[in-house]
């Protein structure tokens, strides 16, 4: 016969075996709760299914099938900057040395508009000479703070990049500009090899005046604080300005788009609705010649393929 503790022994057995089982299972639950909130494992992106992306945070490229954007032929009035743009770009795509871009200036100049085209037209040449073709992913300007992550992940790929952040700038309270300048230029890894970085702003510095003045106000040393803000911009070996068109270049824009899509209107008439057009507005520059055009084009009829 058993002993009183011996049966003591077999009583406890079976309590303790359901506490060892209510444990691993709570384990079990917490393990799979842990799994639901991780972030899924990064993919690969294909980068060969388009020549323009968008990126997403954390880590997605997703393809643009179709880009707006306008022949290179209808830009007008700024073709020292195009010129510029387009030999740098060239310059990438083929592999040489080539420099981080900076549009800046007047709204409506074409800026962005510029990046696009020269993207366009310098894959149309590199068709020719069978090489890669040069992809363009667009970076939100809320999303500069997840720019390594997008270098990270294009670093390797056997493509060549041109990240474009368009109106590029920086409240007073915004501190992700550092992280701007340490990818560009300033990091342990610098900018990859197959990676140029261009973006448009309406500032020179992309930095509010008040904020370098508030620098100067309250640094020891303040000649250190404002050049430290004035930096970022320095990270931009190409600077483009871009400044408000005359008259005379203002019709050329409208003349060129009028004449791109056929548009069947005497020209007297059109000059003088693009001026009244462009006197109502208070400005002359590419997009208010494009605004009028768009209802020039509705009034008469005429579909716009972009």
């Amino acid at each position: 016969m058993l002993s009183e503790k011996a049966i003591g022994k077999a009583k406890k057995k079976p309590a303790r075996r359901q506490r060892e089982v209510a444990i691993l299972t709570e384990l079990a639950r917490i393990a799979d709760t842990l799994a639901q909130l991780a972030p899924p494992a990064p993919t690969v992106p294909d980068t060969a299914a388009a020549d323009a992306f968008v990126w997403q945070p954390p880590g997605s490229l997703v393809p643009v099938p179709r880009v707006n954007r306008v022949e290179m032929s209808l830009l007008r009035g700024i073709d020292r900057s195009r010129d510029a743009l387009a030999d740098n770009t060239e310059r990438f795509a083929k592999g040489l040395p080539a420099n981080n871009a900076l549009l800046w200036g007047a709204r409506g100049m074409g800026k962005s508009s510029l990046v696009k085209a020269v993207h366009a037209d310098t894959n149309q040449r590199l068709q020719k000479s069978e090489r890669p073709a040069l992809k363009l992913v667009e970076i939100h300007r809320e999303d500069i703070e997840s720019l390594p992550a997008l270098m990270n992940i294009v670093r390797h790929d056997p493509h060549r990049f041109i990240i474009f952040c368009d109106d590029l700038s920086f409240d007073s309270d915004d501190t992700s500009y550092k992280s701007l300048k340490a990818v560009l230029e300033g990091g342990i890894e610098g900018r990859p090899l197959n990676v140029v970085f261009y973006a448009t702003s309406n500032r020179r510095h992309l930095l509010p005046r008040d904020m370098m003045e508030n620098e100067r106000s309250t640094a020891i040393n303040p000649g250190e604080a404002v050049e430290e803000k004035v930096s970022l911009s320095d990270r931009f070996g190409l600077w483009l300005g871009f400044h408000k068109c005359s008259q005379d270049e203002y019709l050329e824009m409208v003349y060129g788009y009028a004449d791109f899509l056929k548009l069947d209107i005497n020209r007297t008439l059109l000059r003088a609705e693009a001026l009244e057009w462009s006197t109502t507005r208070g400005a002359r520059s590419g997009r208010t010649a494009w605004q009028y055009i768009t209802d020039l084009a509705g009034r008469l009829g005429v579909s716009i393929d972009q």
